[in-house]
């Protein structure tokens, strides 16, 4: 069914395009929330995403490869809405998921029954700031591995590079993450 939706969306079909984007304007949210932190900026970065899928739909040369070929768009957005952010400070106030924090599938730990309420908050906050010291690639292959599950093979063809080198970048991703967290904890 999708394949027919890209087709027909190659072909200046805008239902079937609309009917794209509503099969995946949840899941492309997610990425972009978890990459970018913040919601107006991952909302911002996704409308950019469809705008320019759809200005460029045409030269999709494979059907079957719309899943890495929009991947890419989608990351694109984000490292252009960090760049634009890039420089100017924003403070956010978060409050917890309906169903504690850390249910809400993102890259935090989930708590424990006998940690403090607070321990998990403070460590949580802990994370986001160590996470928004990350480049936007390290960002993205954290997100595209640990959030959204997806295995090497896949995140190699959403961002157009070789496994061996997602395989590298992840761990040198990790290594910066933890590294971004040892001097959080200082």
């Amino acid at each position: 069914m999708e394949r027919e939706l890209v087709e027909q969306a190659r072909a200046g079909d805008r239902a079937a395009f609309e009917a794209l984007v509503r099969l995946k304007v949840d899941a492309v949210y997610g990425t972009a929330l978890a990459i970018l932190g913040h919601e107006a900026d991952a909302q911002d970065a996704v409308q950019e995403a469809f705008v320019a899928a759809w200005r460029s739909l045409a030269g999709l040369r494979d059907a079957d490869r719309f899943e890495a070929w929009f991947g890419r768009i989608v990351v694109n957005a984000c490292r252009m809405s960090l760049r634009k952010r890039r420089g100017v400070r924003q403070i956010t106030v978060q409050s917890a998921p309906a169903d504690g924090p850390g249910s809400d599938g993102d890259l935090r730990e989930h708590p424990s029954d006998d940690r403090p309420l607070a321990d998990i908050a403070a460590s949580a906050d802990t994370f986001d700031r160590a996470f928004e010291r990350l480049t936007v690639d390290e960002r993205a292959l954290l997100v595209l591995r640990h959030r959204d599950e997806l295995p090497v093979a896949d995140i190699a063809a959403r961002l157009g590079i070789p496994a061996g080198t997602v395989k590298s970048r992840l761990f040198a991703a990790r290594r910066a993450l933890e590294r971004a967290l040892a001097r959080e904890d200082r």
